[in-house]
């Protein structure tokens, strides 16, 4: 065990600093962002000069990215070049909002997902054959399409939710962003859905689940200790990748609902070429992909010590 955490700690880090360099070369092929810095006008060679000066523009690449890296790690992202003001203020209230967004969506995938899922595996061919349809069916629809839908349904014809905005205090932001969570939920509930069947069909036909039923073991027992358990492991790596996935497309949503969270600050910042703050983003969003994908290998680990054993071997 201490092994594997140790392996995926270092693994972690790597990545990190891996992602780090493509991130900040990104830089290299945007261009000289004195235009944007300029804000469109012509520069003058004074202005020129004093923006060279205030970002390091004349510094070697390597110097500039090493600048940039031991100010970041001490929790200095630098300054938007288009709001003018540093990106730690400007990400900060707006990350709060995606969290938000994704603990909800995260809400309705685990409810849906893995209980269709368990509906699918154990209640016979009709259940499994109606739950296949509809899993087919979210994984076909795009997320902006089913957020067109909603808002025509639920929010224009019907009245029930509100079409823009967050929303104020909890129960308002709450109400807010249920249909932006439904939206981004259903290709998830599709997913997590069928993996969980999968993964429960492969238990339940398992000998030594066979035994425990012939042994007469009451069915419930024998589901929750012999298949669920099992099953979980894999349940909860894919449900890590998936939690990690929601963050990057949640700007689908946030773009579709006006929401204003870091998804579409992100598709803002790309387009008008605000280059700290798609770094920083860029930087905030492979960080989560890759910790909660290690805290659920982890985490899986702990309720299957053999599940490390077999990755060892393998």
């Amino acid at each position: 065990m201490f092994r594997m955490v140790a392996g995926r700690l270092g693994g972690l880090l790597l990545t990190l600093l891996l992602a780090s360099i493509v991130i900040f070369s990104a830089v290299l092929v945007t261009g000289d962002p004195i235009s944007t810095l300029a804000g469109g006008a012509k520069p003058t060679p004074e202005l020129i000069a004093q923006i060279r000066a205030d970002y390091r523009l004349d510094d070697p690449v390597w110097t500039r990215y090493w600048l940039w890296l031991t100010d970041a790690l001490h929790g200095d992202f630098g300054r938007s070049f288009v709001y003018k003001t540093d990106v730690v203020s400007l990400i900060g209230p707006r990350f709060g909002v995606t969290l938000q967004l994704v603990l909800l969506t995260l809400a309705f995938i685990l409810v849906f997902g893995v209980g269709s899922g368990i509906l699918a595996a154990t209640r016979g061919r009709v259940v499994d054959r109606t739950v296949s349809i509809l899993t087919s069916l979210g994984m076909a629809l795009p997320t902006f399409v089913v957020a067109i839908l909603l808002i025509w349904l639920f929010a224009k014809t019907l009245g029930w939710f509100p079409v823009f905005g967050e929303g104020d205090g909890f129960v308002d932001r709450l109400w807010h962003l249920v249909l932006p969570s439904v939206s981004l939920a259903v290709l998830f509930v599709a997913y997590i859905s069928r993996i969980t069947r999968a993964a429960l069909v492969a238990q339940l036909y398992s000998e030594h689940v066979e035994t425990a039923t012939v042994r007469g073991i009451p069915r419930g027992r024998v589901f929750r200790i012999h298949v669920f358990r099992n099953a979980a492991p894999q349940i909860l790596a894919i449900s890590g990748t998936t939690v990690a996935g929601l963050f990057a497309a949640s700007a689908i949503a946030e773009v579709a609902f006006g929401i204003g969270g870091v998804g579409s600050l992100l598709v803002e910042a790309a387009a008008r070429a605000d280059l700290p703050v798609v770094q920083v983003l860029s930087l905030i969003l492979v960080a989560i992909f890759v910790v909660l994908n290690a805290v659920a290998d982890i985490i899986a680990a702990l309720i299957d010590p053999s599940s490390v054993a077999g990755g060892v071997a393998a």
